[in-house]
């Protein structure tokens, strides 16, 4: 490309002190630039270089920051971040029978959705994610909150078989998907996917026509799995297998399928995952909160398995940080496998970009900084005395820091978030954020 293109003043550059591409693995550059024009990512060499190449494009220094990709949530229930703190402490099946789903019955409806999307995109942007497979009840409202501000998403639209606020049945579930998807079809930033609730609720039949479909539109289909012992015992009481093999049996395990949890595996059912290539999103803090148990996920990733991160809702976390939530799950990861060798600083990493990327079937778009992908990335602040001194920048950033070190974010190449504190969204007022979430929490109160 001649000078002449580069002086069109389309792009700019941004000057760490550090770039953790993730992709080629395992490095750390220091003093490099990341060139971006457009939405894609257009270079990136020494900063010594990129003065000379683009001598006239504006830079971002960003003196000790390290750059990283967006973070990916590979599993949210994003509008739950209006339920925060609302019954805490709890078994997951009393807190769900007996406290979640009657006040989802009470009072989810488009607005609720909208309004707590709305909540969790501010502080997701603000803890350095870009992307979120997420979940939930009105996925219209969901797809719309996250194309107003930017935001990627994977919308994946629920089918549970018990009758809620947003549709009647298991087949009344399928079609208002089918519609959703319909609707939201040309827009760039979402991607559909089918989300049947857990094999406790949904049914054989339910579970056929979701693959059948699924197979139809080419999409993922992502499922709660092996989320608790008393699961595996139910299923085994009342079908008389367990619940992995259920799924297998309907042919729903394959690429396209992305389980989450995954607390219960023996070693064959680890075959058959790693034999059929699912993907398995780990949500460890919310795991360790409901007492449901430990993902393998040493054991996972030695047979070749993709396992990513999620932060599940902020209702069983109880935050949506993933810098937080990738330090759990390296932690963890190391207490189950009994091995300090068990995730490293820059599997960790992979587990929130380049893992979450392949699960949403985005590889060849984002989860890395490469160049021709997708600008989808964020700065951290590695200043502060409580980081100090920097042997490694990479084990800071995974042990050291939180989503609050995070300063800036850039979905697409738009700057979202600046200088920490200025969220840049079309429809993201930040008061009136606040003021709604205030008003449902007080429809919500006891």
């Amino acid at each position: 490309m001649s000078n002449d293109k580069h002086d069109d003043l389309t792009g700019f550059i941004i000057n760490p002190t550090w770039i953790v591409p993730v992709i080629p693995k395992d490095i750390v550059l220091n003093n490099h630039s990341l060139v971006i024009r457009g939405d894609k990512i257009l270079d990136l060499l020494p900063q010594a270089e990129a003065i000379l190449k683009y001598p006239h494009w504006p830079v971002q220094k960003l003196p000790q920051h390290i750059l990283i990709p967006g973070l990916i949530n590979a599993h949210g229930h994003s509008a739950m971040s209006l339920l925060r703190g609302y019954a805490d402490d709890l078994e997951l099946m009393d807190w769900l029978n007996n406290h979640i789903w009657p006040i989802e019955n009470a009072l989810v409806d488009y607005d609720f959705v909208y309004d707590g999307t709305c909540l969790a995109i501010a502080e997701m942007i603000s803890t350095g994610t870009t992307c979120v497979a997420d979940s939930y009840f009105f996925p219209d409202a969901m797809a719309r909150a996250y194309s107003d501000n930017g935001f990627r998403a994977q919308v994946s639209a629920p089918v549970i078989q018990f009758k809620n606020a947003w549709a009647e049945s298991e087949t009344d579930h399928i079609q208002k998907a089918l519609a959703t998807f319909d609707d939201f079809q040309h827009e760039p930033l979402i991607n559909p996917a089918f989300a049947p609730h857990a094999p406790y609720t949904v049914s054989n039949k339910g579970f056929e026509q979701i693959r059948d479909e699924a197979e139809r539109l080419d999409i993922p289909i992502h499922l709660h799995l092996h989320e608790t012992a008393a699961e595996i015992e139910l299923a085994i009481r009342e079908t008389g297998i367990r619940p992995l093999q259920r799924i297998f049996e309907l042919g729903l395990m394959s690429d396209k399928l992305q389980t989450v949890h995954m607390t219960q595996l023996n070693d064959q059912e680890i075959k058959i995952i790693t034999d059929t290539q699912v993907h398995v999103a780990h949500c460890p803090d919310s795991n360790l909160k409901l007492a449901s148990g430990f993902c393998p996920v040493s054991k996972l990733i030695s047979s070749d398995v993709n396992v990513s991160v999620g932060t599940d809702s902020a209702a069983s976390n109880n935050n949506l940080d993933m810098l937080s939530e990738l330090r759990s799950a390296a932690l963890l990861a190391k207490g189950v496998a009994k091995s300090a060798l068990s995730v490293n600083a820059h599997q960790a990493l992979a587990m929130g970009t380049i893992n979450g990327a392949k699960m949403l079937g985005l590889e060849q778009h984002i989860g890395s900084l490469e160049v021709g992908k997708l600008a989808d990335l964020a700065a951290v602040d590695l200043s502060a005395h409580n980081f100090q001194p920097i042997h490694n920048p990479l084990s800071q950033l995974i042990y050291s820091a939180t989503g609050h070190q995070v300063t800036e974010v850039w979905i697409n190449g738009q700057h979202l978030l600046q200088n920490k504190s200025q969220i840049k969204c079309l429809k993201l007022d930040i008061d009136r954020i606040l003021a709604n979430s205030q008003q449902w929490r007080n429809k919500i109160k006891p």
